[in-house]
């Protein structure tokens, strides 16, 4: 379930038979996970779904994605949350823009934007999360559950303008607010009693700022991905490889 995350939009080849707005790829983890461990796999991530997605419909003709639950589901993986309130890209319209101005120094997205995103997560984000956490468990209520957080966008502190176009002051502030999606993500799980699949370890250093071979995320600019800030097909499995960790 979930979202482009989940779906793996961009990378080749796509899914067959899967709805074609929802771009999602055989390569996601999902589909790893269920090659790997003998399961059936019904995948209804889809790119750009925010948690109401779960009880009504993304596209006409793409059910809600509960739909898809029943008594008789043995495991729940996802993503969400990314997309709630236009968090995600409106942090990176929002930054890049920024950038533009001050040819990649400063921190002008900050400056611009102060708390706002973080605040959204918080007030707006940590609910819906755990709602829709709730909605699946009830789905779904033999199954084990799991959701993941998102993988590390950009290094610690410099980044790699242009490649991507963030200022260089605002990669710390950027990297906040993805640390607060993520928590908000875990705190969800947690009060759901739902398995958290922590991913910002291991993703440190395999970052869009990386070389090919190297990164889990693929850049804005001159990526090999065309959903661009998006995980690679390394990314993918390391998300499967977590998955595996957490649930054992």
């Amino acid at each position: 379930m979930g979202d482009s995350y989940s779906a793996a939009s961009g990378v080749l080849p796509p899914a067959s038979g899967a709805p074609p707005q929802c771009l999602q790829s055989l390569r996601n983890w999902g589909h790893v996970l269920a090659d790997g461990w003998g399961y059936d796999l019904t995948d209804v991530s889809c790119g750009a779904a925010e948690t109401r997605h779960f009880t009504e419909p993304q596209y006409t003709g793409v059910a809600p994605q509960v739909e898809a639950l029943s008594d008789e589901t043995d495991v729940v993986t996802l993503t969400i949350g990314g997309n709630d309130s236009g968090v995600f890209i409106g942090t990176i319209a929002a930054c890049t823009t920024a950038a533009a101005f001050t040819a990649g120094t400063g921190n002008p997205c900050e400056q611009q934007n102060g708390d706002r995103f973080t605040e959204t997560i918080e007030d707006v984000t940590y609910p819906s999360l755990v709602d829709a956490l709730e909605t699946v468990k009830e789905a779904a209520p033999n199954a084990r559950v799991a959701i993941a957080g998102y993988l590390q966008i950009l290094p610690p502190e410099r980044g790699c303008y242009p490649v991507m176009p963030v200022a260089s002051g605002d990669v710390p502030y950027i990297n906040d607010i993805q640390a607060t999606l993520n928590d908000a993500v875990r705190r969800a799980a947690a009060a759901t009693d739902v398995t958290y699949i922590d991913v910002t370890d291991a993703s440190q250093g395999h970052d869009a700022c990386q070389p090919i071979g190297t990164r889990w995320v693929e850049p804005a600019v001159a990526g090999t991905n065309p959903i661009v800030v998006h995980p690679n097909a390394f990314g993918s499995k390391a998300m499967a490889d977590r998955a595996v960790a957490a649930l054992g």
